[in-house]
């Protein structure tokens, strides 16, 4: 054929080229293009295509050529096709059809990253680490992960299954889930009790930095903030300026994170602008393994500024920056560019950030009986508060099933007694 000619001829072509005429010596050597390399190559391309059991066309070949070149990199760098690189814009928008879960490759293997909240995969239970062995009865261990999230997306309506294997469980589980358009609300907030204020980031979107400072907004309305929840837990990222616009709410001045690349335009510092929404709330931020990517640059810029505590247990460790590029034939290439690193010079590539606090996982039960039956609030003929009665809340996010959670409030209310100063005398 004739791309396969071209190939053929492509290592006497490049022969035939000047050698690179910039840089040291040893600059050159690196530039040169490997010959030997290309002919191999194109060995193998024409094998396939003479003795391959089934006849594939050249441009599928190319194409899973370059998918290759950018898989064997890292778990992030991918070839994009037009619906990969469709399905990426959707996910960032933060709508589009399908299961609402977070996946990546550990050691070769697809694994949940995080459920996203308010969806079948987060009602169904999935949870960080689980190993994903099929979908749909389909083995996953030898698929891309491009394939496999096109295999877990669908019409709204149709049903999945999917085999796991959670993490220190000897035997599969199977799963049907339902799909759904998921339109997903990147930021929830609500009072935890009077002061003490909730805010929710499932993951980084655009429009993730507004809406926090709504959020705030909102709660600021409700009662006086004297502390705040800052909960990341299960956040697998998204986007880079989304998580620099959050942590500038809480930060006003010094450094929020730079990056470094080989590139010069690779290498970027960003920084917080004096105007702050919530400058001097006590807060708490929750992390855990589920934390990812744009959530450890939030928590990482937040803790080296000792600007909250961090709490939880230690986060996924993504710390590498990638750059969606467009081809012109309309599919793309997401290729990791750059390391981001926190203020204090820290990469979090797979190491993640350690909490302050380590609190894991679990439930707070509360014993019958263990306290006294009658308070004054039960005698008859009581004298009434003269601030008036509450009455209790059941929030969504609630402590008591919520053990870090509650630890969290518990933790913030004891901050505050630190800070409180004496009443002075009227």
């Amino acid at each position: 054929m004739r791309l396969l000619r071209l190939i053929r001829l492509l290592p006497i072509l490049l022969i035939g080229l000047p050698p690179v005429a910039f840089g040291t010596s040893e600059q050159q050597a690196d530039d040169d293009l490997p010959v030997a390399d290309i002919q191999t190559f194109a060995e193998v391309f024409e094998r396939i295509k003479r003795a391959y059991v089934d006849e594939v066309d050249d441009a599928t070949l190319l194409r899973n050529a370059m998918r290759g070149m950018l898989g064997e990199l890292d778990p992030h760098s991918t070839y994009l096709s037009s619906e990969d690189f469709k399905a990426l814009r959707e996910s960032t928008e933060g709508e589009f059809g399908g299961i609402g879960i977070e996946v990546g490759l550990q050691d070769g293997q697809l694994t949940v990253i995080a459920p996203i909240d308010d969806t079948p995969a987060a009602q169904a239970g999935l949870q960080p680490r689980d190993a994903i062995l099929r979908i749909d009865g389909k083995i996953t261990e030898r698929l891309s992960l491009e394939e496999a999230v096109t295999l877990m997306r669908g019409d709204p309506g149709s049903e999945i299954d999917l085999t796991i294997l959670r993490e220190g469980e000897n035997s599969p589980r199977s799963i049907t889930l339902t799909r759904e358009i998921i339109r997903n609300e990147s930021v929830k907030s609500e009072m935890l009790e009077p002061g003490y204020g909730y805010l929710r980031i499932s993951q980084f979107q655009n429009g993730t930095g507004q809406q926090v400072l709504d959020a705030l907004q909102n709660l600021s309305k409700e009662a006086p903030l004297k502390g705040l929840i800052l909960d990341m837990r299960n956040n697998p990222g998204g986007v880079l300026d989304s998580a620099i616009e959050v942590a500038d709410a809480f930060l006003d001045s010094g450094l929020v994170v730079y990056t470094e690349g080989r590139l010069p335009d690779s290498d970027m510092r960003f920084s917080a602008t004096p105007t702050t929404a919530a400058p001097d709330v006590p807060m708490v931020v929750l992390i855990n393994g589920g934390s990812a990517s744009a959530a450890e640059i939030v928590a990482g810029a937040l803790q080296d500024q000792r600007r909250a505590v961090i709490m939880g247990t230690t986060s996924f460790g993504k710390g590498s920056v990638q750059q969606v590029m467009p081809l012109g034939n309309g599919d793309g290439v997401k290729l990791t560019t750059a390391l981001y690193f926190t203020p204090d010079g820290r990469s979090i590539q797979a190491q993640g950030i350690a909490p302050d606090v380590e609190v894991v996982r679990g439930r707070l039960e509360v014993a019958e009986g263990n306290d006294f039956g009658i308070r004054e609030s039960d005698l008859s003929g009581r004298l009434a508060n003269p601030n008036g009665s509450q009455e209790p809340r059941s929030p969504s996010g609630d402590p008591v099933k919520d053990y870090q959670l509650g630890e969290a409030l518990n933790l913030l209310k004891a901050l505050n007694v630190l800070e409180r100063r004496p009443a002075q005398a009227q």
